[in-house]
């Protein structure tokens, strides 16, 4: 599995990075660990899964964290999350 993170503010992409994941582990594993990485690269916190996260992900493999998902204050509008490759 491969997942594009990228960090959007006004409209313009500020960040991005690939990191991918192919060992024998569930999906569910996977793309934790990778939103993980994604944060770590990034130096942010994991954001909350919200509902209309998971609706979005289970239906287009892609989802938007916007200020909701942090606890913490971000600087950037959102951060978007990918599958490019399963």
């Amino acid at each position: 599995m491969r997942i594009w993170g990228k960090l959007w503010q006004d409209g313009h992409m500020l960040r991005d990075t690939v990191k991918e994941d192919f060992t024998e582990e569930t999906r569910t594993h996977k793309i934790m660990h990778l939103l993980r990485e994604i944060c770590m690269e990034f130096d942010l916190e994991v954001p909350q899964w919200l509902n209309s996260n998971i609706s979005d992900f289970q239906k287009t493999a892609k989802t938007r964290f916007t200020k909701d998902s942090f606890i913490e204050e971000i600087d950037f509008d959102f951060l978007e999350f990918q599958v490019i490759e399963e």
